[in-house]
C-alpha cells in the first residue's frame, strides 16, 4: 500500500474514476442493447439519444473515439436497415 498522502488521494480517486467509468460505459452498453432488440420507430428515436452516450464515453476517455464512431456508424446502419 502507498505510503505517501498524494499517493493515497491518487488511488481513491482512481477508484472513484473507475467506478464512474464502469457505471458510464454499462449504462451505455445496455442502451445499445435495447436500441438493437427495438422496432424501426423506438429505434429512430432512441438512436440519438445512445450516439450522445458514445459521444460522452468518448469524450472522458472511457473509450477511443475510433471505436466511438464505429459503434455509432454500426447502430446507423442497423437502424436504417430495420424493416420498416
Amino acid at each position: 500500500m502507498a505510503n505517501h498522502s498524494a499517493t493515497k488521494k491518487d488511488v481513491r480517486q482512481s477508484t472513484k474514476r473507475n467506478e464512474r467509468n464502469r457505471y458510464y460505459g454499462k449504462t451505455t452498453r445496455n442502451a445499445i442493447r435495447d436500441l438493437k432488440a427495438s422496432d424501426k420507430k423506438v429505434a429512430t428515436e432512441q438512436l440519438p439519444k445512445v450516439a450522445s452516450m458514445i459521444d460522452k464515453l468518448a469524450k472522458r476517455g472511457t473509450i477511443h473515439k475510433n471505436k466511438a464512431a464505429n459503434l455509432k456508424s454500426k447502430l446507423a446502419k442497423k437502424v436504417n436497415a430495420l424493416a420498416k
